[in-house]
């Protein structure tokens, strides 16, 4: 039986570049989950890899449809995004084991939707002053300047990402791992996987 590894923690903790180094990992033979999203789409990001970008109409018929496993609105500077997970055919844990990111809730919600056993989190770490550092430096590149966004999301995942909320989940200790450096970082979750595979 397969396995869900879902990738969590704060913004501008390195969840991507972490996703992106174990995603290629053929040792690791992990098939991506990409989540939909009606936010409009960024620079360098793809429709189909980094997430299924639809409209209000879209994501309206598959909630209709009942087709959500588990869904977040962010009430942003710039409207309502929602982010959400589709049953749309694509997670067979009969034959694979797959590589999932997103919040603590789309954790919850896909954890409560395939059960507890087959969805484990992978939470990442990282001082705040450094995200917020991070996240300082992303927000000046010519594409973005986005600081009201970026002051929002720091400022939720506060909240969001409390201590009392990560041990309300069950989230294990050695499931928690310190992006001190990303390749340490990786590796040391890379270990943890194919133990957790076996």
């Amino acid at each position: 039986m397969g396995k869900i590894f879902y990738l969590t923690g704060k913004s501008c903790a390195g969840k991507d570049s972490i996703y992106n180094v174990l995603i290629k990992d053929e040792g690791l033979n992990l098939r991506p989950v990409i989540r939909y999203t009606t936010r409009p789409i960024r620079d360098g990001e793809i429709d189909g890899v980094t997430y299924h970008f639809v409209d209000m109409d879209g994501y309206r018929s598959y909630k209709e449809s009942g087709k959500i496993i588990e869904e977040q609105v962010y009430h942003t500077v710039f409207g309502d995004w929602y982010y959400f997970t589709v049953d749309d055919g694509m997670i067979d844990l009969d034959k694979d084991s797959y590589l999932a990111i997103g919040v603590l809730t789309s954790y919850e919600g896909t954890r409560d939707y395939f059960g507890k056993d087959s969805v484990l989190p992978i939470y990442i770490e990282l001082d705040d002053g450094e995200r917020l550092q991070r996240a300082l430096n992303r927000e000046r590149l010519p594409e973005n300047g986005k600081y009201a966004e970026m002051c929002r999301r720091f400022l939720a995942d506060s909240e969001d990402f409390r201590e009392e909320r990560i041990e309300e989940l069950g989230i294990p200790k050695e499931s928690r791992f310190e992006n001190d450096d990303l390749d340490e970082c990786a590796g040391r979750i890379r270990t943890w996987i194919l133990k957790s595979i076996r």
